[in-house]
């Protein structure tokens, strides 16, 4: 007893294995399928490539010619400037900004009207801007107000019409490292490159040598002017300190006014300091003689060292000591000792007034030393005075000085400068020189013809390229069996070839017809396939559908039945109830009775089934259709059928209906062992056949694989260089022959 619907639905399945070892789809696509994407459109995308070539060659061969010349400037730095101009505009670049500055001065405005104006370049018929307003693009814009009216030409306006041409021709580019300058133009007149390219030099130059001349003529001027004023301002200082010596007096102060004071004030320190120690002195003595009240002045010892004092004290005590030595012999009454007491009382009254002279003369030189101290205190103050006031006087003085001396040196730089000034030597130094003066060229620099043919042919293969790998990325179809197996994710059982419309006619039969035909042998290829899938099962019932009508599915089933009625008893049943094809296309009458009179009950197995002629296949074919097919399929009825049949047959190949269009594959699927899905190489859309692939899984199906049919081999081979059979010589070789395919 055969396994039940069921028990197939509930047998683990092993996952397919893609042939490209389970590598992601991001990763196949990559260098191998961008490869095969060019190798296969390789004559197309050559084609493009040479096309395009053969459009730039003409195109390129059509243009005129441009010519370009070159001179070759020298740019130095000035050495023999018109004055010191460094002091006074503040010096000339000594580095590359210098060099580059020349270089905007060439490519100036002034500088290319003076070309334009000198050359007359509007009278060229490259420049000339009247040669546009008189076209007839032009008259229909201004016809139709897009554009105004052109402008009355004068010499002026076409010169700057001349001019906005002329600066896109120019090129100018400094030499690295060096200070030299290429200065490059170009026309379509190889005579006029070169002659505007020297004229330009020429310009520059001429221009750098008027602007130096202009400089130097204001540089005059205003060194003039400077001069005047210098020599006011030197002629006013030196009146001012001539002024100032005259109201104070002064013949010179070079220093001799100040030797002379200091002397003065030296010595009447040193007189102050002495009349100041004097004083010190008779203050002292004038102090004692103060204190004393008693009048006896013998203890102040400046009156005791004064000479007459000292010398009336000897007489005092000479006197005093007579008294005493006769006072001893005689008595007070005697006539000697009378004149003792007189000598006595005399040098007496002598010693007093010599104290009250020495006295009055320490009180006398006390007041006289004050006196001499204060009149040199006030001698030395008032030179001090003096000097203090005769700084004072040098001072402004110098300052007077200084500023004549600074004047007089500005006057006399500028004067220097003026009479170092050589306008004529300088112009002579000019700024720039030609080294290598612009000649005609006998080449043209544009169009570059070889290079623009094999850039344009480089684009166009690369746009070839571009396209075939777009066209890939938008062909959702199936190419080949590693194609099949990539995006289905499901083993490609076999590949049919594709037929010509003669062969397409026996294509039901072509097994038995053409038994050495490559459709034949795919076939088989799809029998070996089915018959080592499920090894050890004796009875097989497999389902043959596809996503859409006209993918081959009839005539795969018919084929591959035929091909397991060699070996095995086989039965093909026609499921497709709606547009049954195998009854018809195999010459059965269409009132022949099928499936659905034997599962209604209204017919016998024997009435229901037809021996296929030259094989052993049997064959039931649709029957009467039923109103609703549907009902037919989900019957009871029909599955116990369905059963019985399994029982009696080693193979059951059932073609059933397209899944896209009805659920009848769907119902049946579950019911049958494996489920092969049929899809049309390069036409059948792969979303569309894995959507259906996945309905038949979820309702319970289990696929067996794909088979790839209408495939064409030479086409697959060459695109993609495999396929599922042997390769086309290898046919030949093994005497299958070769069948005429369709491209």
């Amino acid at each position: 007893m055969m396994n039940s619907p069921q028990a197939a639905q509930t047998t683990a399945e092993t996952p397919f294995v893609s042939l490209a070892g389970g590598l992601s789809e991001e990763s196949k696509l990559e260098l191998l399928e961008y490869w095969r994407s060019i190798t296969k459109r390789k004559l197309a995308i050559f084609s493009l490539g040479l096309f395009v070539a053969i459009v730039a060659a003409a195109i390129v061969y059509s243009l005129q010619p441009v010519y370009s010349s070159t001179v070759t400037v020298l740019i130095e730095q000035s050495k023999n400037k018109v004055l010191s101009f460094d002091e006074v505009y503040g010096g000339i670049s000594q580095d590359k900004e210098h060099y580059q500055t020349q270089v905007e001065i060439i490519k100036s405005r002034e500088v290319g009207m003076r070309v334009v104006k000198l050359l007359r370049l509007w009278e060229y018929p490259e420049f000339d801007p009247r040669k546009d307003s008189d076209s007839w693009v032009n008259t229909l814009f201004q016809s139709i107000g897009i554009r105004s009216a052109p402008p009355k030409w004068n010499d002026e306006s076409l010169a700057n019409a001349a001019f906005y041409r002329f600066s896109k021709n120019i090129s100018v580019e400094p030499v690295r490292l060096s200070q030299l300058v290429k200065v490059s133009f170009e026309s379509r007149d190889k005579t006029l490159a070169a002659s505007v390219a020297n004229t330009i030099a020429n310009a520059y130059i001429d221009l750098d040598r008027e602007a130096r001349f202009k400089m130097t003529q204001q540089a005059n001027e205003w060194l003039q002017d400077r001069t005047k004023m210098l020599r006011d301002k030197l002629a006013m200082s030196e009146q001012a300190l001539q002024s100032f010596r005259d109201k104070q007096g002064i013949v010179s102060l070079s220093g001799s006014v100040q030797t002379i004071i200091g002397q003065q004030i030296g010595d009447v320190a040193q007189r102050l300091a002495e009349a100041k120690s004097r004083r010190a002195e008779a203050e002292s003595a004038f102090n004692q003689v103060k204190s004393i009240k008693d009048g006896d002045y013998t203890t102040v010892p400046a009156v005791i060292r004064n000479p007459a004092v000292a010398d009336a004290k000897r007489q005092e005590s000479t006197a005093a000591l007579k008294v005493a030595e006769l006072q001893q012999r005689y008595g007070s009454e005697h006539p000697k000792m009378v004149q003792a007491m007189s000598e006595l009382k005399a040098a007496r009254e002598n010693l007093n007034r010599q104290m009250q002279a020495v006295v009055s003369s320490l009180t006398h030189e006390y007041e006289t030393a004050r006196s001499t101290e204060k009149a040199l205190d006030n001698a030395l103050n008032a030179a001090r005075g003096t000097i203090q006031n005769v700084n004072r006087q040098e001072f402004e003085l110098g300052v007077l000085d200084r500023e004549v001396q600074s004047n007089k040196q500005l006057y006399d730089m500028f004067m220097s400068r003026a009479k170092e000034t050589n306008v004529g030597n300088d112009l002579q130094s000019s700024v720039a020189r030609i080294v290598d003066p612009a000649v005609v060229a006998n080449n043209p620099v544009k169009p570059k013809k070889q290079q623009i043919i094999v850039i344009a042919m480089i684009l166009g293969l690369f746009a070839g390229v571009m396209i075939s790998l777009l066209l890939d990325k938008l062909d959702n179809t199936i190419n080949g069996t590693e194609d099949a197996e990539r995006r289905l994710s499901q083993p490609v059982l076999s590949a049919l070839p594709e037929l010509s419309d003669e062969e397409a006619k026996n294509a039901i039969t072509a097994f038995i017809d053409s038994p050495d035909s490559q459709l034949a042998e795919s076939i088989r290829t799809a029998r070996t396939g089915v018959l080592l899938s499920d090894i050890d099962l004796t009875h097989r019932v497999l389902l043959i559908t596809s996503s859409m009508p006209g993918e081959g599915k009839t005539t795969v089933s018919t084929n591959l039945a035929m091909a397991h009625a060699q070996t095995r008893k086989t039965l093909l049943i026609d499921l497709d109830m709606r547009r049954p094809q195998i009854g018809k296309r195999l010459g059965m009458p269409l009132s022949a009775k099928g499936i659905s009179s034997l599962v209604s009950g209204a017919s016998a197995l024997g009435e229901c089934i037809y021996t296929m002629p030259g094989s052993t296949l049997s064959v039931m074919p649709a029957g009467d259709l039923p109103p609703n097919p549907l009902e037919l399929l989900l019957s009871q009825k029909f599955k116990e059928t369905l059963a019985w049949l399994r029982d009696q047959y080693e193979v059951i190949i059932i073609d059933s209906p397209p899944v896209e269009l009805v659920s009848d594959a769907l119902v049946i699927a579950p019911m049958v062992n494996r489920v092969v899905f049929v899809v049309r190489a390069m036409k059948t859309p792969y979303p569309l056949a894995r959507k259906g692939i996945l309905r038949v899984q979820r309702s319970g199906g289990r696929m067996l694989g794909v088979v790839l049919n209408h495939l064409d081999f030479k086409k697959s081979q060459r695109y993609y260089g495999s396929y599922s059979g042997y390769g086309i010589d290898d046919y030949e070789s093994y005497g299958y022959g070769s069948k005429k395919s369709e491209a």
